[in-house]
Formats: structure tokens, C-alpha cells, sequence
């Protein structure tokens, strides 16, 4: 009615590439239940069963009692896994009929299988196309190496810039604008339950491997709070392809999360510039910022985030938790300023088993079944708290 608050609900129907064919367990688009109440499939989690759980919600409701206990809008897109870049126009072309009280953002993770989570932060993203060429033409490793350079190992050495021995960024001044935590986050860090076997099983990290990051700072505050390094994309001569050469031309995707609150186009300037300094043995370096957009984050508090909280534990049979993301959603800050800077309640499904955006994704179909129950909820603790 007129009255009754309006929550506005985002999912995405995209999903990413299925990747490496050969290493999925079953097909990657024929959604397969296994023994360990796991549904496999490209998408299942993200986003899918984001979108699902709100659906089932409404059905829920639509079923008991013919209604709904507030007004409802729904956004899904179709361009997510590309950066959403035309979402913040349909925003501002639709404001008027998109107005809400409240977003919810069904994208996000749980810490643990079975432990709600509301995601109270997210790390920005800078991404740079590096390319790297030495030659005209490959060339005979024999007749030429020791004596002309080779694209792939120039490559590498501009890279190995990038961190020290510890896996962390070495970019001078990267660390300059990173927020200090104060003790309030850094007592809601070391609440958060962890264990370093579970965690490492879940990474998928092999026997002898070690942890990296920066070791005097806690793995939460790592992945949600600090910059970080990685190389996405890696290209010289593919194996089957190759021979006895030197390579011409190497390229990279060079991608650091940023810390939420650093400044993406400060961050570009750094990177760029240090890939583009002195490249060893005169190599020609090109570079492209593909993307640099900030990180987001919230304190949730207000009778929005109370409800979810209510919502969840009721539906999962236990107290929520507030963390962080490592990972990237840009239209989340410009989504809620479009929206008037109304609460963004950040909710989903993702758990450390799940494999999103890699080979066998899963959703947990316990979870699922919890998350819907507190959907079914969060419709009625929204309705009632936002019209007090």
C-alpha cells in the first residue's frame, strides 16, 4: 500500500565463464545434486540461488496470506559479472520509480556454511592490461638466447616488483591511504570464529603450502582490509603451441583489491607507473587501466539492521555475524547513493566450500533452505521496523 515501507531486492542472472571443462565433476550447465547435499553448477550460488531465496519468500507469503508485508521491487541484471556498466544509468533513469526505503543486495557470502553473515565491507578493485614486447618476431632460444632478451622473463621481472617474499604489495606509497582499524572492528575481527586447517582445506591449499599476506595481521583483516596483489591472466606462448623460442610479446591482467576508502585513481597512477619504470632491458611496456573502481563499507546500525539480524538468526537457528569481502561489487556505493543513501543490507549464500567463479560452484542446499525461511522473515521484520 502507499503506506508500507518499499524494500527494493538486487540479484544478477550472469554468471562467469565455466572455465577449465575438463575439471568440472559434472557438467558445468546441467545442475547436478551430489552426495554431500551440494547442487553443482555454473551459477548455482552466484547468483542464482541469490535471486531464488527472495522469490521463494514472496511465494511463501503470497500463498499463507494472499499479500505481502510491505512493497516490493525487484532488480535483476544481466551484466554483473562485467562490472554492471550500465546499471547506474538505468538507476538514475528509473529513480522515481525505483524508490525504496531499504536495498537489499542478495551477492554477498557467509563466513561459514551455516553461519549468517551481513557483509558490512567491500574492497575496491584496480585492474591494469600489461603488456610486454622485446621483438619484432619470436625468435631461436638457440641461435639468440644469452645475448636477446626474452618478453616472458621480462614479464615476470616486472611482476616480481609488485610484492616481496611474503606475497605482500612493495608499490611504494600503495600503503598510504589504507583506514586504521579502530578497536571496535578490530574486536568484531578477533570475535569472528577461525580456524586455520578448515581454512586452508577450503582455499584448496596444498600440503606444504603457506599462508601469505602480511603475518603480523590476523587472515581476516588481510582479506577485507588491506591491498593485496593478484595476476588474473597470464600469457606468453601457450604449451601446445610452443617451441624452441624466444617469446616477442607477454601480457598480464595486474589486479590489487583495494583496502575500502583508498582511492582507486591514486592507486592506478602507482601502478602504472612502477610497471612503466625502467623496464628491464629496454622492453616496450604498454599498460590500460581496465578498471578502478573504490571499495564500500557501512556501520550497521539502524532499525534496517537490526531486522536483518532478527531475520537471520531466525532462520538459521543462530546469531549472524558482521565481516568484511575481499572481493568487488561496484555498483554498490553508487547503487545506494542513486537510492538516496538508504540502508544497503548486503546478504548471501556464497560459503568457503562453494567455489564461485571456479570449477564444481556449488550452493549449499541446507543454507539455501535457511536463507529462504529468513527471507520469509527479513519481509516481515522490515515491514515492522520501517514503519514504527
Amino acid at each position: 500500500g502507499d503506506t508500507a515501507p518499499t524494500v527494493l531486492i538486487y540479484a544478477h542472472h550472469d554468471v562467469q565463464p565455466p572455465g577449465r571443462l575438463d575439471r568440472w565433476e559434472t557438467p558445468a550447465f546441467e545442475p547436478t545434486l551430489r552426495a554431500d547435499e551440494r547442487l553443482y553448477g555454473r551459477g548455482v550460488v552466484d547468483d542464482k540461488a541469490g535471486l531464488m531465496v527472495h522469490l521463494a519468500a514472496v511465494r511463501a507469503w503470497l500463498e499463507a496470506t494472499s499479500s505481502l508485508p510491505l512493497n516490493l521491487k525487484l532488480i535483476v541484471e544481466g551484466e554483473e559479472e562485467i562490472g554492471s556498466p550500465h546499471l547506474a544509468e538505468f538507476l538514475r533513469i528509473h529513480h522515481e520509480r525505483l524508490v525504496a526505503d531499504v536495498i537489499v543486495l542478495s551477492d554477498t557470502a557467509n563466513l561459514q556454511t551455516g553461519l549468517p553473515s551481513l557483509t558490512t565491507s567491500l574492497r575496491g578493485l584496480v585492474g591494469v592490461d600489461l603488456t610486454v614486447r622485446v621483438l619484432r618476431q619470436p625468435i631461436h632460444s638457440g641461435m639468440w638466447g644469452g645475448a636477446v632478451a626474452d618478453a616472458a622473463i621480462a614479464l615476470t621481472r616486472l611482476l616480481a616488483r609488485l610484492i616481496d617474499d611474503d606475497g605482500v604489495l612493495t608499490l611504494p606509497g600503495v600503503f598510504d591511504d589504507v583506514p586504521a582499524l579502530d578497536a571496535v572492528q578490530r574486536a568484531r575481527l578477533a570475535a569472528l570464529p577461525f580456524d586455520e586447517q578448515s581454512f586452508r582445506a577450503d582455499a584448496g591449499l596444498l600440503e606444504r603450502g603457506e599462508l601469505a599476506g602480511e603475518r603480523e595481521r590476523s587472515v581476516y583483516e588481510r582479506l577485507w582490509w588491506r591491498p593485496s596483489l593478484a595476476v588474473t591472466a597470464l600469457e606468453g606462448m601457450l604449451p601446445g603451441k610452443a617451441a624452441s623460442q624466444l617469446t616477442d610479446v607477454a601480457r598480464a591482467w595486474v589486479d590489487v583489491r583495494l583496502a575500502p576508502g583508498q582511492d582507486p585513481a591514486r592507486v592506478s597512477e602507482l601502478l602504472v607507473s612502477r610497471l612503466q619504470e625502467k623496464p628491464p632491458w629496454g622492453a616496450q611496456v604498454t599498460t590500460e587501466v581496465r578498471v578502478a573502481v573504490p571499495g564500500w563499507r557501512i556501520e550497521p546500525v539502524g532499525p534496517a539492521y537490526d531486522a536483518a539480524r532478527r531475520a537471520l538468526a531466525r532462520g538459521f537457528g543462530c546469531e549472524p555475524v558482521e565481516i568484511g569481502c575481499g572481493g568487488t561489487i561496484p555498483f554498490v556505493g553508487p547503487f545506494s547513493e542513486v537510492m538516496g543513501g538508504v540502508p544497503a543490507l548486503l546478504l548471501g549464500l556464497e560459503d568457503p566450500a562453494c567455489h564461485a567463479h571456479g570449477e564444481n560452484e556449488s550452493l549449499h542446499l541446507g543454507d539455501f533452505r535457511k536463507a529462504a525461511r529468513a527471507a520469509v522473515h527479513l519481509l516481515a521484520e522490515l515491514g515492522k521496523a520501517l514503519s514504527a
